[in-house]
């Protein structure tokens, strides 16, 4: 009767004369495929790609100074893409403006015309003390202007609902195909009166009122990026103070 030994094995999957002989006899399992030439795979195919990708968030500007560096056929083929894109932005900015709303028309201007496109109603504080209230309808009309292809309606919150607590004020309702998709009762869940018009933007994102790549949010991370490498660069190099003077002792 065979009776089994234990073969001593320090590493199964260390390259060894001896596992190999191991193995042969089928002692130990066949060592498993090295994961290195699939992640190797991996990171050329990311490479590939982000390089076929490296002019899709340049704007038209960006683009022209690229003229010596690329292909022209290659470059015409992004430039083509964003007049498409701004002309998309230009056919579909129908609005434009704060709707102010009366409580007759709320019906008709904000739930039946949310079957057409994003509609944004701001309740407001009837108190000009409301600071939250105040800073809102100031975004309102700044994103309104930006974004003409959502509907931004404004209207009192006592006016449009009797005996709203004042202190639910400022409130914002996102309406589409008749249906309320977001709802923020004051600005507590944001940043309060310190709320940046950014996180209304990335609201907007949220409910797929704007696209997440859409020109607009580019436009703005870009120059902000401009903004913060030029405050980097003044930092670094401060200008000499103007007016100053050597000391002249003599």
């Amino acid at each position: 009767m065979d009776v089994p030994v234990n073969v001593p094995v320090d590493n199964p999957n260390a390259d060894t004369e001896w596992n190999d002989i191991l193995r042969k006899h089928g002692v130990i399992p066949e060592k498993p495929p090295s994961p290195t030439p699939i992640i190797q795979e991996a990171i050329l195919e990311a490479q590939e790609r982000a390089h076929e990708n490296r002019l899709e968030n340049k704007e038209i500007d960006e683009l022209d100074e690229l003229e010596d560096e690329e292909d022209e056929e290659f470059l015409q083929k992004y430039r083509q893409q964003r007049l498409q894109e701004l002309s998309n932005l230009q056919r579909n900015s129908i609005h434009n403006q704060v709707y102010p709303l009366q409580k007759p028309d709320y019906s008709r201007d904000v739930t039946e015309a949310s079957s057409k496109y994003f509609v944004c109603v701001l309740l407001t504080s009837p108190l000009g003390t409301n600071t939250e209230s105040a800073l809102l309808a100031q975004y309102w009309r700044h994103l309104a202007q930006k974004y003409g292809e959502v509907k931004f309606c404004e209207i009192r919150a006592d006016l449009c609902i009797e005996g709203y607590p004042e202190r639910n004020t400022p409130t914002i309702l996102i309406y589409r195909n008749g249906d309320i998709v977001k709802q923020i009762i004051t600005l507590r869940e944001m940043n309060g009166a310190s709320t940046k018009i950014d996180q209304l933007e990335n609201m907007l994102v949220d409910v797929k009122a704007i696209a997440e790549n859409d020109l607009r949010l580019r436009e703005r991370d870009r120059l902000r990026e401009r903004d913060r490498l030029r405050e980097q660069e003044r930092k670094n190099n401060p200008p000499a103070d103007e007016g100053e003077e050597d000391d002249d002792w003599d």
